[in-house]
């Protein structure tokens, strides 16, 4: 995958230059992306995949973790409730909960990578071309769930397509 920089000028959100930020420094500020290319896990299942997204908003130590203190189980237990209520839910991934990525249709794969973005709980959502290799039925799904998410979820979201029909 090749990385453009760009030549001159600046990106700006929330009015902080972003250009050149690393992919945790952008999500930490609440941007999240899904790739034209699914890039998930492929052996672990839809549940685990998603809980990746919301990783960096959990608390964490090592001590804490090693040990399971209870702090760091409630934490992650919170997060786990958050994830299955609102997140699978709302993308339609409930039969999938358990399943492992790599067994699964394209379309439903593409919910999980956006499924994974949304659980960060971003405020802008960057979509890179998620439609690409679905099938009809599909793109008239993931339609609906971007627009879902942008009416539900009030989220801003930003859309690179090159299936204007699906646009």
């Amino acid at each position: 995958n090749a990385h453009y920089r760009p030549q001159e000028g600046d990106i700006l959100f929330d009015g902080k230059t972003i250009s050149g930020l690393k992919p945790h420094q952008a999500a930490a500020m609440g941007i999240a992306r899904t790739f034209q290319k699914v890039e998930l896990f492929q052996g672990m299942t839809v549940l685990d995949n998603i809980k990746l997204g919301r990783h960096m908003m959990m608390n964490f130590s090592l001590a804490g973790s090693f040990f399971r203190l209870p702090g760091i189980v409630r934490d992650e237990i919170s997060h786990r409730a958050a994830i299955e209520e609102e997140i699978i839910d709302f993308m339609g991934l409930s039969g999938f909960r358990y399943s492992p990525v790599g067994v699964l249709p394209l379309g439903i794969r593409k919910r999980v990578d956006m499924a994974r973005a949304l659980a960060m709980k971003p405020r802008i959502l960057l979509l890179d071309e998620i439609m690409s290799g679905m099938a009809v039925e599909e793109k008239e799904d993931m339609a609906s769930y971007i627009l879902d998410v942008q009416r539900d979820m009030g989220m801003t979201v930003v859309w690179i397509e090159h299936d204007l029909a699906a646009v």
